[in-house]
């Protein structure tokens, strides 16, 4: 805390009083980073947050010797089976460390060349996300309840996922639809996905609980990803009522609209250094350090940022085109799930900053959730949040496929569209408050933003739930 004269209370005994006299030589004190295993916990997650700062400042002005040992220190500290902030640190400081190879197209791809990506896992890693965190099983009730509540009367109904890797939202939405007061209506859902062998089990699944349940069901399948989808492929026929669902896919299509500038990773603003250090002595936690980040300059976006950033304007001609596609089919309703946060600006200190918020979040959630020497944390962090990181730091152009955004963003981009957003219902809202009281933790909220929901861990938003009709 600061006093009355603007002076630290930190005591002369804290090592963070000597941050701004720290050298980043590897012989500090004569023993490489002995010092650092004197830091508290505390002190060493504060400790951490500064270095990544200082080695974002360092990569993004090419300054890759300091920004080594920066690093180096971060290894001393940092660890993926260890504390919150640990943890974030190792997947944070990898991310910086990939975002410096890749100014070295040669080295980078060839250390990459051999690296396997297994389907199998990518798939139960985001059912291990799907199973441990309550975000999109609230998504999916939400989204039920609106598709039920639009499709009321209605004989004839089409969905379609535009990801369709999770069967249980659909399963359960058979069974509600046979509970209806008219019986069940024909449902016909297809589902969209790269994967031949994800969306075959889905129909497996979805079909066996349709016989069980005696409802007329057809599963068609769309291979294809999101950004190269045929409409005409979705095989809408007149007089069906259509409903279209988008789980945390949205953004990706904003990456086209970035190819291919192909700016080197290297080359943003600077941080101020001085104010950094001292708002690292006057924080005692990552947010309210992030906070005081962003309230007091310590890093400015300068006049790069305020006119190109993606915050200043929602244009993306490929969102745009596929939003305009997708009005033309007249749905009767679209409910949209998406990441709550601004990871789409254009420096890279913009992201790193608001997705260590975000993150942090996440992590923080796990900590309540699975021991840390879990196997299955371990493989949520690496495998998924980790690779989100990674991509949000260390890429750029059409590569950097993370670009999530906040729920005003939506609201401006489906109103462009020719879309009027529908108020989520209180027995929608009612039945997500009761899943999130089934998990026994006080950390999960839902609040109701502009007729949508925003799903939070604490008071940091971190999913959003909106609906939306066509506007004729």
């Amino acid at each position: 805390m600061l006093q009355d004269d603007g002076s630290s209370s930190v005591t002369s005994s804290s090592p963070l009083q000597n941050f701004p006299m720290m050298s980043l030589s590897p012989n500090f004190g004569g023993s490489p980073y002995q010092w650092l295993k004197d830091l508290k916990s505390e002190d060493r997650g504060l400790y951490l947050i500064h270095l990544l700062l200082t080695s974002a400042n360092h990569v993004a002005n090419g300054n890759l010797e300091n920004a080594n040992i920066a690093l180096d220190q971060i290894s001393h500290l940092a660890s993926p089976n260890g504390d919150t902030m640990q943890r974030i640190a190792s997947y944070f400081a990898e991310s910086l460390a990939d975002r410096i190879l890749r100014s070295w197209n040669g080295i980078y791809k060839a250390l990459n060349s051999t690296k396997l990506r297994v389907v199998s896992e990518d798939i139960l890693v985001k059912k291990m996300f799907f199973e441990y965190f309550p975000f999109l099983k609230v998504a999916s009730v939400i989204a039920n309840q609106a598709i039920i509540e639009a499709m009321e009367g209605e004989k004839m109904v089409h969905i379609v996922d535009l990801n369709a890797s999770e069967p249980l939202q659909w399963r359960a939405l058979l069974q509600d639809l046979s509970a209806r007061p008219e019986g069940p209506p024909h449902l016909r859902i297809t589902g969209i996905h790269q994967q031949k062998q994800v969306l075959e089990q889905i129909a497996h699944v979805l079909t066996e609980e349709a016989e069980k349940l005696d409802i007329p069901f057809q599963f068609h399948q769309v291979v294809s990803k999101l950004e190269n989808l045929d409409i005409e492929k979705l095989r809408v026929k007149t007089g069906e009522a259509l409903a279209i669902s988008s789980v945390m896919q949205l953004h990706t299509l904003l990456a086209h609209d970035d190819e291919p500038q192909k700016k080197s990773p290297l080359g943003f603003k600077h941080l101020n250094g001085l104010h950094l250090q001292r708002a690292i002595l006057n924080q005692n936690t990552l947010g309210d350090l992030l906070e005081k980040e962003t309230t007091t300059n310590v890093f400015s976006p300068g006049n790069e940022s305020a006119s190109s950033s993606p915050l200043s304007s929602t244009a993306s001609t490929k969102m745009d085109g596929f939003l305009h596609a997708l009005w033309g089919l007249s749905p009767k309703v679209m409910v949209v799930t998406e990441q709550d946060s601004n990871h789409n600006g254009t420096t890279l200190m913009e992201r790193l900053s608001e997705s260590l918020y975000f993150y942090a979040a996440l992590f923080d959630c796990l900590e309540f959730t699975l021991q840390r020497t879990s196997l299955e944390r371990l493989k949520v962090e690496k495998m998924l949040f980790g690779e989100e990181i990674k991509n949000i730091v260390a890429c750029e152009g059409g590569e950097r496929k993370e670009r999530h955004e906040k729920l005003d963003k939506w609201f401006q981009r489906f109103d462009g569209a020719g879309f009027a957003n529908v108020p989520l219902s209180y027995y929608s809202m009612l039945q997500a408050r009761r899943l999130l009281q089934s998990y026994s933790c006080e950390g999960y909220k839902i609040k109701e933003e502009n007729g949508s929901v925003v799903i939070c861990w604490h008071d940091r938003a971190l999913f959003s739930v909106s609906a939306w009709r066509c506007r004729r």
